[in-house]
């Protein structure tokens, strides 16, 4: 309508249903952060979609879409289930839902169909409530979980007010490194002793760093590495997480954890980047990077939409981040739209059919292969 008025549409977008009906397409990349800023395809869909180089077009074109995964019915409940069991509440009719443990599950639906009632509204709170031995939610009739000890809701909401909160500092990295170069001889040489007066809170702008969190000193003290490099802590904290890696072999806790940020695809941030600043998308992921690697067998993990924002490769990035997560034990909760990710869902809850009071019940629930045969099911005509 906007066009048909005469105006010109410009949209930054990843949702390749969105790109396949543009007109003209401009492809930025190759990489994210530092390694990104060039535009490495432009044109028509069928242009992107038959050039080399570019990433978005195999999406486009339909080979890059995910496969459904469709486990076999038999083995959905083999770890056990979760049984939840709700009353009315907003729009969402009475319930009684399973979820398969050790799975993931990804609840799907229009907006507005019940979705987020059903598991941020009943589901977190009565599990919540349960494994703290406290009442469950009013609405909430029962829920069954054996086995299950915590549920940890990750979601977008950004981390950290303080301006001090940088990747480096929430990945636990940034104390490692300043014990690393405190050792250094540069760092002995400039140590001094300060008498600490207690004065009130104030707040003025640093005369030594202007903002950059580091003295002059602090460009003499220089790391070397096994490998003869040298860097200085603050070059170290304006490198992205790819390039430090590269530059930390010989730190071990500290190529472990960034290693783990380069794997929910974090590579590209700075160790010095503040945390609130981050994305949705990226708020999410790091706060993940604390939970890979563990056994995960009592945990429920649940996102809410988690791929707003990302790109279909970085879609498969964190379906990738899922099942780390499920092979560690866990049982993986996904509110979303995305159909990469419900393609990949071990198992779906559909709910609707439609939005306000004509959604507010499951309309379908099984395997992808099992909600695509669905009539009812809106989201069943797209997997």
């Amino acid at each position: 309508d906007l066009i048909a008025d005469g105006n010109s549409v410009v949209l930054v977008d990843h949702d390749t249903q969105v790109l396949a009906e543009s007109d003209w397409l401009i492809e930025m990349g190759p990489e994210a952060g530092a390694g990104g800023g060039h535009v490495i395809a432009e044109g028509t869909v069928d242009d992107l979609a038959g050039s080399p180089a570019s990433q978005i077009g195999p999406f486009l074109g339909g080979q890059g879409s995910a496969a459904p995964r469709n486990r076999p019915a038999a083995e959905l409940f083999a770890e056990g289930r979760i049984h939840l069991s709700t009353d009315a509440i907003h729009t969402v009719k009475p319930l009684e839902v399973d979820i398969p443990k050790g799975r993931l599950t990804v609840v799907t639906g229009v907006s507005g169909s019940g979705k987020t009632t059903l598991i941020l509204e009943s589901l977190v709170p009565a599990l919540a409530a349960q494994t703290a031995g406290k009442p469950l939610p009013p609405h909430v009739r029962a829920v069954e979980a054996d086995g299950i000890a915590q549920v940890k809701l990750i979601d977008a909401t950004p981390i950290g007010i303080n301006v001090r909160s940088t990747v480096a500092t929430y990945a636990n990295v940034h104390d490692e490194l300043r014990k690393v170069f405190a050792r250094t001889p540069d760092a002995k040489r400039l140590v001094i002793s300060l008498d600490v007066q207690f004065l009130p809170d104030v707040e003025i702008p640093c005369t030594g760093c202007h903002g950059s969190r580091y003295s002059r000193d602090a460009d003499a003290v220089r790391h070397e590495n096994r490998h003869g490099g040298t860097c200085t802590l603050p070059q170290l904290m304006d490198m992205d997480i790819n390039t430090a890696l590269t530059v930390c072999t010989d730190l071990k806790l500290v190529t472990q954890r960034l290693k783990v940020l380069q794997d929910l695809g974090l590579g590209y941030l700075t160790l010095g980047e503040e945390t609130p600043s981050l994305s949705g998308g990226e708020a999410q992921r790091l706060r993940l990077a604390s939970e890979m690697g563990k056994a995960q067998h009592d945990t429920v993990f649940v996102f809410d939409e988690p791929t707003i924002g990302l790109h279909p490769l970085d879609v498969r990035t964190l379906l990738g981040v899922f099942r780390t997560l499920i092979e560690n034990g866990a049982t993986v909760i996904v509110i979303e739209h995305d159909l990469d990710v419900i393609r990949s869902a071990d198992y779906l809850i559909d709910m609707g059919p439609g939005g306000g009071e004509e959604g507010g019940r499951v309309v379908a629930c099984g395997t992808p292969a099992e909600v695509k045969r669905n009539p009812e099911s809106r989201t069943g005509k797209f997997i």
